[in-house]
């Protein structure tokens, strides 16, 4: 018996969703302590691959990146990006 498709991309969003919210965390306490930073790259690959509500929420929690436009509106853009094709797959319309 395999795994159901569905169940395996749950899953894979609460882990990059949690993951993505613990970077936000490390890179604040970076920027604080004036250490290496994670590049925005990266914080905008993990969202992209479905980390937008871990990066969302880091932002407000850890009021990180809160002056930078590109991740105050993309955050939330690739966040709904990903909702509506989430409803989709539930309902089957993909």
């Amino acid at each position: 018996m395999s795994p159901d498709p569905k169940h395996l991309l749950y899953a894979w969003l609460l882990i990059i969703n949690l993951y993505l919210f613990a970077v936000m965390g490390t890179d604040k306490s970076r920027a604080r302590r004036h250490a290496r930073r994670v590049p925005e790259r990266t914080l905008f690959a993990l969202c992209l691959l479905g980390g937008g509500l871990g990066g969302v929420l880091g932002i407000w929690t850890f009021r990180h990146k809160t002056r930078h436009l590109k991740f105050v509106l993309g955050f939330p853009l690739i966040l709904a990006a990903w909702c509506v094709l989430l409803w989709l797959l539930m309902f089957n319309k993909i």
